[in-house]
């Protein structure tokens, strides 16, 4: 029986990953699973998985989460601090799905207790790879990746020589607005961006899905997990979000994952490695889809793009200065603060400002200095959408 623990459990994955443990109770013991603000939905996984504790990140919600696991036999605790010590129980896989830099501690906890980090938390090597990947090699865990792109990698890459790679290519589906005028994108809402065409996903990773934020973090991402050089990762627009990822090798061969736009797919790949396991997912009928199309992303569109490039060229903690920066800037869209096509704007900003601190960027990376950097990072985002409102 594997031991399994669900971090972000309440949110998309973590529930995609839950009706897949469901599928199959036996087969797995539910040591921890953590949520945020939706506390029914995580005491009735908690009840129905017989997990052994269930954690709110938030302190103010424990008496609720009491209330409603109570006679259950499930443990309670809330907190930041709550979600780390949860991460110290030994399980054999850990789903990291906690959306943002807020991952990255328990990631970094479970795999000090030898785990296999099932990483859909793409902040987590976004702000700090080398030290998740070293952290990972110290202890023995292993880490597979589950955003659809770099599990769609990984699978092409099983049996192959990374110095026969010589490109890799990762898809975006365009999001919200990949028709519109920018002229229109700039008047955007909120409740528009967060409408994703294809996939069934959170807010917040939707609206970074219309903004090419989220890709510009699987860029890094990219660079950060396989080792390859930036400038052999490339990025298509495709509509259709069938064709995942393309991994080019130097004999002119391209290998793509293609499936459907299921996100238990590479869940399922990550919770069954190496063993390929049935899953419910959608199988292709590739003769009624007719076609499938691609296009070259408009740097104008998508400046985020571009910023992740600069990232991976500066190095350091500049990727933790650009997730805290998107993340503050993500928020003060959501409120109203500041338009869609600004949020590049105060991330540009925030990392030109930082950025210029070579003892900052070049200090040791820890989880005390990223977490610093991230602090230092979002106040200046609000003080640069502080002026954008005056």
């Amino acid at each position: 029986m594997k031991r399994v623990s669900i971090f972000g459990a309440t949110g998309s994955i973590g529930q995609s990953t839950i009706d897949l443990i469901a599928r199959n109770p036996d087969s797995y013991d539910v040591v921890a699973l953590t949520g945020g603000h939706n506390i029914a939905r995580l005491a009735a996984d908690a009840r129905a998985l017989n997990a052994q504790v269930a954690v709110t990140a938030h302190e103010t919600l424990l008496e609720d989460l009491r209330t409603a696991l109570d006679g259950s036999g499930v443990a309670v605790a809330a907190g930041q601090a709550a979600i780390v010590e949860a991460a110290s129980r030994p399980v054999d896989w850990v789903m990291s799905a906690i959306v943002g830099s807020a991952g990255l501690a328990p990631g970094l906890r479970a795999m000090e207790q030898g785990a296999t980090l099932a990483l859909a938390n793409k902040e987590s090597l976004v702000t700090a790879g080398s030290l998740v990947l070293q952290t990972a090699q110290t202890h023995g865990a292993r880490i597979l990746p589950v955003d659809s792109e770099h599990s769609a990698i990984f699978q092409a890459l099983v049996g192959e020589d990374m110095a026969a790679v010589e490109r890799i290519i990762i898809t975006a589906s365009g999001g919200a607005f990949r028709d519109w005028p920018l002229d229109k994108m700039r008047a955007a809402t909120p409740e528009q961006a967060a409408t994703h065409p294809n996939w069934d996903m959170g807010q917040r990773i939707t609206i970074d899905s219309a903004s090419m934020f989220n890709k510009s973090l699987e860029i890094i991402e990219t660079k950060e997990f396989f080792g390859c050089d930036p400038a052999q990762i490339e990025v298509l627009v495709h509509p259709e979000s069938m064709v995942h990822a393309l991994v080019g090798f130097n004999d002119g061969a391209l290998m793509a994952h293609v499936g459907a736009p299921d996100m238990r797919h590479a869940i399922g790949y990550a919770l069954h490695w190496p063993d390929r396991r049935d899953l419910p997912v959608a199988r292709l009928d590739l003769a009624q889809i007719g076609q499938l199309t691609f296009q070259n992303p408009n740097p104008e569109r998508y400046p985020a793009l571009r910023l992740a490039r600069e990232v991976m060229e500066t190095g350091g903690l500049s990727g933790a200065i650009f997730n805290a920066a998107k993340e503050k800037a993500l928020d003060g869209f959501i409120e109203g603060r500041i338009g869609f096509l600004q949020m590049a704007d105060v991330v540009e900003q925030v990392l030109d400002d930082l950025c210029a601190d070579n003892g900052l960027i070049n200090a040791e990376m820890t989880l005390d200095t990223v977490t610093q950097t991230d602090h230092l990072a979002r106040i200046r985002a609000d003080e640069v959408m502080c002026a954008k409102q005056t």
